[in-house]
């Protein structure tokens, strides 16, 4: 990392401070801290413990008979991967896959089968486990897809094209275990 100058200070380093508690400066010039419930300031809680939420494989059939499936882009990462959110209080996963399916595409669905648990570790370190369905839209139930700070972008894609582009393979993973009904 490149030397600081006169004044500057590392990335972060308000935003640490700011945790640590309020700062004063003492006369020989180095900072201290108070803690934060001297100060009547309220101390944020570490993020820790198990992330759950609940996702969706969303198919449908295109007129040729050939499956496609429903991928997100979230320009927060600028990734590809399927709709899916953390559970929200007093929620379910299979509530929550539906719910977070319904903002992140636009469709109302329906459950079709439990697909693979995905367990992984979020970018704070947290253990994260998402419960995935398939899913099939409503006929005429589902309003418009409206991009939006959290997705900007969806797409119809086959099977070999959605696995071409997720950006993680705990996607694939879990697209791969989507079983379609042949028909025949």
């Amino acid at each position: 990392m490149a030397p600081l100058g006169q004044g500057q200070r590392r990335p972060g380093f308000l935003a640490r401070l700011r945790r640590l508690g309020s700062s004063t400066r003492t006369r020989a010039g180095a900072p201290t801290t108070t803690p934060p419930a001297a100060t009547g300031t309220k101390a944020r809680p570490k993020k820790s413990g198990v992330v759950r939420a609940g996702g969706g494989v969303v198919w449908r059939r295109r007129p040729d008979g050939q499956a496609e499936v429903i991928l997100v882009h979230r320009p927060k990462y600028d990734d590809w991967s399927l709709p899916k959110g953390k559970l929200h209080a007093g929620e379910d996963e299979a509530t929550a896959a539906l719910r977070e399916v319904e903002e992140e595409t636009g469709l109302r669905c329906v459950l079709g089968q439990e697909l693979p648990v995905s367990r992984y570790h979020d970018r704070f370190g947290r253990e994260k486990t998402v419960r995935y369905w398939a899913m099939t839209p409503v006929a005429g139930g589902s309003p418009a897809f409206v991009p939006n700070n959290e997705v900007d972008e969806v797409r119809w894609l086959t099977t070999d094209d959605a696995t071409a582009l997720l950006s993680y393979d705990r996607d694939r993973e879990i697209l791969r275990e989507l079983r379609v009904e042949t028909g025949a």
